[in-house]
């Protein structure tokens, strides 16, 4: 039987966390000391809860306690309670995390052509020029290693998607569509190309988005909301 998409998550970020780890069952905590985590920056600690279950990295030993006690007591409020229960610097998310399995894959209507571009595409570097630089970081259009899958009107870029494979396991998804043709649907068209050739590949499709309109196109195209992932400096 195939596996799941929210068992093939729960693999991938335990093999992020830079130690042998399994990721823990439905309503477990595992606190593991990890200086070489990529579940968050150099020195960070890392946070990914999936299924209502949490993986966790810390960079030194004496951080360990202090995180294991603070994350059973985050109730309701999830990830974005944490940093109230500790010292904490600076903060990466929260971030939901967002998975696809196949079958559950909702196609855009083709309302409009997709066409393949290479991610140094000058008319894919105008898109990202047309928005703040936080906006085209928040995106992650930048880091593609796919293909752009491409909304044109002329020569201008109108939305734009792609995805950066994690450990051949996985398809990080990333979209941006231009500021002015937002609410057209532009954005869920690109992104099911850039999503249905991911999966072509056997690659797990990943939606991880904090604003509500980047949500809402994911949950258009079948994605499901497994859980949320956070860095903190401690």
């Amino acid at each position: 039987m195939p596996r799941s998409a929210l068992e093939r998550a729960r693999d991938l970020w335990a093999a992020l966390a830079g130690t042998p780890v399994t990721f823990p069952a439905s309503g477990d905590v595992q606190v593991v000391v990890s200086p070489g985590s990529s579940l968050c920056p150099p020195g960070w600690t890392g946070v990914v809860v999936l299924g209502g279950a949490i993986l966790a990295t810390v960079p030194g030993a004496g951080l360990a306690e202090p995180v294991r006690s603070a994350l059973p007591a985050l109730g309701d409020a999830g990830l974005a309670r944490l940093p109230d229960l500790l010292p904490v610097l600076d903060v990466l998310g929260p971030a939901t995390l967002a998975y696809l399995d196949a079958g559950d894959f909702v196609a855009a209507p083709p309302v409009a052509d997709v066409e393949r571009l290479p991610a140094d595409h000058p008319a894919i570097r105008a898109l990202l020029e047309s928005v703040p630089q936080e906006e085209a970081d928040e995106s992650g259009l930048e880091e593609i290693a796919s293909a752009a899958y491409a909304v044109r009107e002329g020569g201008d870029v109108l939305a734009a998607a792609g995805f950066r494979p994690w450990l051949d396991a996985a398809a990080h998804v990333s979209v941006l569509t231009a500021p002015r043709w937002r609410g057209r649907g532009l954005a869920r068209l690109a992104a099911s190309a850039a999503v249905a050739d991911a999966l072509a590949i056997g690659l797990l499709p990943q939606w991880r988005a904090r604003p509500e309109p980047s949500r809402r196109v994911a949950r258009a195209l079948g994605f499901r909301e497994h859980g949320a992932q956070i860095s903190i400096r401690l």
